[in-house]
């Protein structure tokens, strides 16, 4: 594999769909070889899943039914659009990954980050990204964003309550000390401006670096 998978994460609210967007058009001016996409989705199939899992009236699924369609998205969008691009030698930015089943599902939903990192283990096999960004903003003040936002798409997970957004951010913060390497932690509590800049510099030092 000659490029690079770089995933973000965050809670409801945390930014980094539109970050995620503004550094695609940064990174493509600078000359990188960018492509960006999301989780779930992505892809047909992914995208099919995606208005399963994500349907407001979809209150009845089971967290590990949850779980299992995550998972298979995720294989899906990895074998079909990650690995190829990856071999291309592109740049991925992808908009979650793994980490949010693990923060979500994994720790919000009860049912074990281990357990839910083997479900997810058995899809991407050993392909974990290179690097993610974990956007830090109090769960709060993310929901107050979305309340906002009368253009975000609304979803299943906009509906949990205050608890279950807390308990996302406990987990993720649980995986930053559990995969220091790979997870660097942005400030999202900023305005997007400064927070687009220093996720390009971080970006762009990690890839210089690999030089």
């Amino acid at each position: 594999m000659s490029g690079y998978f770089i995933t973000f994460e965050g809670g409801e609210g945390a930014g980094k769909t539109s970050i995620l967007h503004s550094l695609e058009k940064k990174l493509k001016h600078l000359g990188y070889d960018v492509i960006t996409t999301r989780e779930p989705g992505g892809i047909d199939i992914a995208e099919k899943i995606r208005s399963i899992i994500l349907n407001t009236e979809h209150t009845a699924m089971d967290g590990r039914t949850e779980a299992l369609l995550y998972a298979a998205a995720r294989r899906q969008h990895l074998v079909e659009k990650v690995l190829p691009a990856l071999e291309q030698g592109k740049i991925i930015l992808c908009d979650r990954f793994i980490d949010s089943s693990l923060a979500y599902q994994g720790y919000a939903r009860g049912l074990g980050i281990d357990e839910v990192f083997a479900i997810n283990q058995f899809a991407i096999q050993d392909y974990m990204p290179d690097l993610t960004l974990f956007f830090d903003i109090e769960p709060k003040k993310g929901l107050a964003r979305i309340a906002a936002n009368k253009d975000r798409e609304r979803n299943r997970l906009d509906l949990e309550n205050i608890d279950f957004h807390e308990k996302v951010y406990q987990a993720y913060k649980m995986l930053i000390d559990r995969f220091p390497e790979r997870i660097h932690v942005i400030d999202a509590d900023q305005t997007m401006e400064k927070v687009a800049e220093d996720s390009l510099t971080l970006i762009t030092q990690y890839l210089s670096n690999k030089k």
